[in-house]
């Protein structure tokens, strides 16, 4: 990392852009300005109270709060950051319940833009799609689950039973087409059953 840094500051140097110490005076200076309670004359409680000043001081350098999410991250991820930014700041619900009644109340839109015709239908759907998305996003903040390991199990375990059903089908010389509904809830419950246990959940 520091290889990069002075490389870095050597090309900007011979283009005049800025030097080495020009860098490392800036981040002693961020350093000290985000450190009241060690360099100045304020004083921090506990860990918490560092913490709430630092992101206090991030935001008026206008690097606070949702803003800071970078837009590069991956959706899911980034909706998780974005709501824990905006909850820092007092926008949020006191408990579980709000983020689940959200939850309802965009699937009642969802199913309602799904409903509607005519122009822009697809675009409506899928910012409610995306509202829904973001409200159970909020919720596994709540609840203390991480969403991102939660769907990956979630999609891990139905990979396995979508093999395992496929396999019976196979053993038989036949394909997920050549089966009706009725069959493959059958054959996907027996396969559910067959891996209790073996995949996470």
């Amino acid at each position: 990392l520091l290889f990069q840094i002075v490389f870095q500051a050597r090309i900007r140097a011979e283009s005049g852009a800025f030097e080495l110490a020009d860098v490392i005076d800036g981040i002693a200076d961020k350093l000290v300005r985000r450190h009241p309670h060690v360099f100045g004359d304020e004083d921090a409680a506990d860990a918490k109270a560092v913490r709430r000043r630092w992101d206090e001081l991030k935001k008026a350098e206008g690097k606070g709060g949702v803003a800071r999410v970078p837009r590069h991250f991956p959706a899911l991820l980034r909706a998780e950051k974005v709501g824990k930014e905006a909850a820092k700041e007092g926008f949020d619900w006191p408990d579980v319940a709000g983020p689940l009644a959200k939850v309802d109340e965009e699937l009642a839109e969802l199913r309602a833009a799904m409903a509607e015709a005519g122009p822009g239908r697809e675009e409506r759907v899928a910012a409610e799609l995306g509202d829904l998305l973001f409200a159970v996003v909020n919720a596994a903040r709540h609840l203390g689950v991480n969403p991102e390991l939660a769907l990956e199990r979630t999609t891990d375990r139905f990979a396995a039973r979508y093999a395992h059903l496929g396999a019976a089908l196979g053993a038989a010389g036949r394909t997920v087409r050549d089966a009706d509904p009725a069959e493959l809830d059958g054959l996907w419950e027996a396969a559910k059953a067959a891996l209790a246990g073996a995949v996470d959940g």
